[in-house]
């Protein structure tokens, strides 16, 4: 049984179809989704889905790209929202310098924000880093050092030495679709060697789709595809992989075990 960690169900491509895909899911082993927001607008839709549908999560957060426009979200109107029962994550946020679509000084503030907010919800932060490696690092430890919060590097692309920084800070780390590409060998080893105990698995559905779905819109059904190549890439049978990620993402997301 898998656990898609990080999807946007809410998102063009899968919620004109939500019911077929979340079939989908359901029909290759996908027992437990976390629908990942990325704007203030998306929260009560994303939330929605989470009350109607037994099997899927929500988080509420702004993503990098959209710090621009929101803000007046700060730590207080995260942790409003985070009290619903099924909001069990604080993200997506973090910081892209690649494509720079907000100002990175209002990615920054965003960015503590929603650590503050992680931090005082006790909810793990689901951090993306585009190009901002050694920031993203710096503003983790320094928060570190204010009060301690736990968290997640989802769609992880980024080099060993960062994954090795997130794991002293106590993150986990989030392989996506990417890790089946064929000119992804400095990441394909790095997800090899990564702690068993810090391991999940994920789609960014409708992004990323992963060998052999390239081409087609992504959904949570192909997070086995995933993690077949990483559990390959392991060693290991893909249900020891799925059961190992499934107990980590309910380690970490404890709301939703709860």
């Amino acid at each position: 049984m898998f656990v898609d960690s990080h999807c946007h169900l809410n998102y063009p491509k899968l919620v004109e179809r939500q019911a077929e895909v979340l079939a989908h899911a359901r029909a290759r082993g996908v027992t437990t989704m976390l629908n990942i927001s990325t704007r203030e607008r998306e929260w009560g839709d994303v939330i929605a889905t989470a009350e109607r549908e037994p099997d899927v999560w929500a988080s509420v957060g702004i993503h990098p790209h959209e710090a621009d426009q929101h803000p007046d979200v700060g730590a207080a109107k995260l942790v409003g929202q985070a009290r619903h029962p099924r909001v069990i994550g604080i993200g997506e946020t973090g910081l892209d310098y690649y494509y720079d679509h907000s100002d990175r000084e209002r990615q920054r503030a965003s960015f503590r924000a929603h650590i503050a907010a992680a931090r005082e919800t006790g909810l793990p932060l689901i951090v993306h880093t585009r190009d901002a490696e050694e920031e993203t690092a710096a503003i983790l430890t320094d928060e570190m050092g204010r009060g301690g919060f736990g968290g997640v590097i989802h769609c992880f692309t980024a080099s060993a030495d960062f994954a090795a920084k997130a794991l002293a800070l106590g993150f986990y780390i989030s392989i996506s679709g990417i890790v089946t590409f064929k000119n992804a060998k400095d990441l394909q080893e790095t997800a090899s060697r990564l702690p068993e105990d810090r391991l999940l698995v994920e789609t960014d559905a409708p992004f990323l789709a992963p060998v052999p779905n390239r081409g087609k819109p992504c959904e949570p059904a192909f997070v086995a595809d995933t993690a077949k190549m990483l559990a390959d890439l392991r060693g290991i049978d893909v249900a020891a992989l799925a059961a190992t990620t499934s107990r980590n993402f309910f380690d970490l997301f404890a709301k939703a075990r709860a």
